[in-house]
């Protein structure tokens, strides 16, 4: 694997394996529940103070996800230093076992910590619950199957820390720390000498901070998207074209 050139990928190069984009019309961050918008849901706050809806919205919204398949551009990238915003787990079914999942990944969890806290990541009990899931599809035992699967009192519905369960994703209001990779996805962008955006809308840190270390050091920068957003940088070089096309001519 060579590390001179970093790929930071994003939402797009999921889209063909038929996960929606956050942000089209179809979009994760345009569907909320019937009382929240999806930026009210996606936060610690909605965890720890409505976990049963914010973990009902979590289920329907991104575990359905995970039996989905890894398409041509995650096994173009199986061999690349790679680190994504995506939460699928794509990348590691295409073969990748050295990239950072920079936001998580929806089939983990870790119990509930202070963020910066060192603790393990262990396997989402999702199974359990697609069984229940598909003999009752009322909301109330659902959320009364999630609770109990993520430790959390249905008489309290307050989860408990180094106890409950919380999935393994980034939220709005949370910030990187060791359990995402963050020092590490920060030194490979500093060692890069080229760095290949591909299907990102620019709109989260992680990309800025990408962008940052990029111009300190000097690294070319590239752009992969079929409508590019224009990020006022004159260096970067600008790929009007899916992540499928560009595989395609790239000689990386």
């Amino acid at each position: 694997m060579s590390h001179s050139t970093l790929y930071i990928t994003g939402a797009g190069v999921s889209a063909e394996s038929g996960i929606p984009t956050f942000r089209g019309n179809d979009g994760f961050w345009t569907v909320g529940s019937a009382n929240y918008t999806p930026q009210e849901m996606a936060t610690r706050q909605m965890y720890l103070s409505h976990p049963d809806e914010f973990l009902l919205w979590y289920y329907q919204r991104f575990a359905s996800y995970r039996h989905v398949q890894p398409n041509e551009v995650h096994h173009w990238l199986s061999d690349k230093n790679l680190i994504t915003q995506n939460i699928d787990g794509l990348d590691g079914k295409a073969g990748n076992h050295t990239y950072i999942p920079i936001h998580g990944r929806l089939d983990k969890v870790s119990v509930l910590h202070e963020q910066g806290m060192p603790v393990s990541i262990e396997e989402a009990p999702w199974g359990d619950i697609d069984e229940f899931s598909e003999q009752s599809c009322e909301k109330v035992h659902l959320k009364a199957t999630l609770l109990d699967a993520f430790c959390i009192s249905r008489k309290t519905m307050t989860p408990e820390p180094m106890v409950s369960l919380k999935p393994f994703v980034l939220l709005f209001d949370e910030y990187y720390t060791e359990l995402y990779r963050v020092r590490e996805a920060e030194k490979r962008m500093q060692n890069a000498q080229r760095i290949v955006f591909i299907g990102t809308s620019f709109r989260v840190n992680i990309t800025n901070i990408a962008l940052q270390h990029a111009v300190a050091t000097g690294a070319v920068i590239e752009v992969v998207d079929p409508d590019p957003v224009d990020i006022g940088i004159p260096v970067i070089a600008y790929h009007k074209m899916s992540a499928k096309e560009f595989i395609a001519r790239d000689p990386a």
